[in-house]
């Protein structure tokens, strides 16, 4: 078996190294090889896939797609896709317009070329995988495809097996030979069941990667371990139970949270601290995901202090509203140096709308417990603005949260990061553009054609020229501090709210996303 992660950003490619783990345990005679073609020059991926495959021969390609749609980031590949579109549809200069436009042309050849590029190397890698072997199966799987499978079900191989979700178990019956009908995939040519995406995954015990292993099929680790800064990552759990309206984690990894048990992460961390790694990002959903888990946390960062990891640094997204004094002491001892809160809005009634689960106020009290627990690091606060019902007393209310946030934290350690939700099939949100007529069914989520990246760039009218403005006025005024001029250009257009107003949702029988409530 060849697994091959298809070209993205470099990030620790985590979901290839657990199947290949899991596999090694069920089938220790399995010959296994790890391809990372995002370890590698774009000119010479074709090339070395085609090479690898000569010299190994496999007869199960397994490729990993981590990334498609590009609206949601600042900074995406290619370039901004934020700047680009904001300039085209927003700005009054007619040269910026232009550049723009010329912007977003190369973002869409960039888009669609990466599309073609990926689903040409699995066509190209099983063809010569059946020069080998006739009977060369190829399965394809990841997030970007347990996302858009329906859209890339047309430019795939007849017969190729798409995987959505977790694979572990897809693969296990596969090299079985036995029938995989009930799991969460179809094959290429036969229609997909309804609803796939919501199908629940399969529970599976987790142990610790064996990176003896690893090292041993994949010779491109040592290219992510000798930097030195680089976060390794390490999953506690998978799943997430909450309901965030334009989130598919909870989709893709259920609802379910399945905690690992704690001794096999820490065997994990322990094995990779032996071969230098001091930086670790837990990868879970949230890596507390809700208040019952936060003994699992507590037990977790305890076995790391018991283990001797002393000198670690690690990260995580974090629901900041699930943490007490004991654990935030835990967090700071044992070298938590960075995180990332999601809170979307700092308007409680908004975080409400978007069924997030958020108590504002108590993230607040939870921030002040880490700094009085000796936390002085940096904390990324993710904005995303004009999701549901924004207007001008939200916005208000979000600058006064963030400037309550610079509060306690230091106005330098807190980096506002802004983004603006990129649509993705199969949330709440794309349910609600359906029913507010703002998307049609059919519409397709991979297109970056104008007319349908507006929409699929989540910034609607009333408030979407108001905010497009207010951004490009930030890039030309400090695009290096973007997110904290963001910041400053909505206080001073707005003017901030007491804070009790932002922290108070009052029920005005608006309607929640994907749910109704008086």
């Amino acid at each position: 078996m060849l697994l091959i992660r298809l070209p993205c950003n470099p990030i620790f490619p985590i979901g290839p190294i657990y199947l290949a783990d899991h596999l090694h345990k069920c089938f220790p005679h399995l010959p296994q090889q790890i391809l990372d073609l995002a370890a590698l020059p774009i000119i010479d991926v074709e090339r070395l896939l085609l090479a690898a495959i000569h010299k190994f021969q496999p007869t199960l390609l397994v490729f990993s797609w981590r990334d498609i749609q590009i609206y949601a980031p600042v900074d995406g590949r290619g370039g901004n896709p934020l700047q680009n579109s904001f300039e085209v549809f927003y700005s009054a200069n007619p040269i910026k317009r232009l550049r723009g436009a010329i912007g977003g042309l190369r973002l869409m050849t960039s888009h669609y070329g990466e599309l073609r590029r990926n689903t040409r190397l699995v066509r190209v890698g099983l063809k010569a995988a059946r020069n080998f072997n006739l009977q060369a199966k190829a399965v394809l799987g990841g997030g970007a495809v347990s996302v858009f499978y329906e859209q890339l079900d047309k430019s795939l191989p007849k017969g190729t097996v798409v995987s959505v979700g977790e694979g572990e178990p897809l693969l296990e019956k596969i090299l079985r030979g036995i029938n995989f009908d009930d799991e969460r995939c179809f094959i290429v040519g036969e229609k997909p069941r309804n609803g796939l995406i919501h199908e629940k995954p399969n529970t599976r015990p987790k142990t610790a990667c064996n990176y003896q292993y690893i090292s041993s099929i994949w010779p491109q680790l040592n290219w992510y371990l000798e930097g030195g800064d680089f976060y390794v990552g390490v999953q506690t759990k998978r799943g997430c139970p909450h309901n965030c309206c334009y989130c598919v984690y909870t989709i893709v990894e259920g609802k379910q949270v399945r905690v690992n048990p704690v001794k096999e992460v820490v065997k994990e961390m322990r094995q990779l601290y032996d071969l230098g790694v001091r930086g670790f990002w837990f990868t879970d959903a949230q890596f507390i995901p809700a208040r019952r888990y936060m003994d699992d946390a507590k037990e977790l960062l305890r076995e790391i202090q018991q283990e001797g990891l002393k000198d670690i640094h690690w990260a995580a997204y974090i629901r900041a509203d699930n943490i007490d004094q004991e654990l935030a002491k835990l967090m700071v001892d044992t070298g938590m140096n960075y995180f990332e809160i999601g809170i979307t809005s700092g308007s409680q009634e908004l975080v409400r709308k978007m069924r997030m689960g958020y108590n504002l106020s108590t993230v607040l009290e939870n921030c002040k417990l880490l700094v009085k627990s000796g936390f002085n690091q940096h904390v990324s606060v993710n904005y995303s603005f004009n999701v549901i019902d924004e207007r001008p007393d939200t916005i208000r209310q979000t600058v006064a949260y963030h400037r309550e946030l610079e509060k306690i934290f230091g106005q330098d350690k807190v980096n506002p990061a802004i983004f603006f939700i990129g649509l993705q099939p199969h949330t709440h949100l794309e349910q609600y553009g359906f029913d507010q007529g703002i998307l049609k069914k059919g519409y397709n989520p991979m297109s970056m054609m104008p007319w349908t990246a507006k929409k699929l760039l989540w910034n609607p009218e009333p408030m979407g020229s108001t905010f497009g403005k207010i951004c490009l006025e930030a890039f030309d005024k400090d695009p290096n501090d973007f997110g904290r001029t963001v910041i400053d250009l909505l206080e001073r257009d707005y003017g901030v709210a007491p804070l009790e107003e932002a922290l108070r949702a009052p029920l005005d029988g608006r309607r929640v996303i994907g749910t109704a409530f008086t």
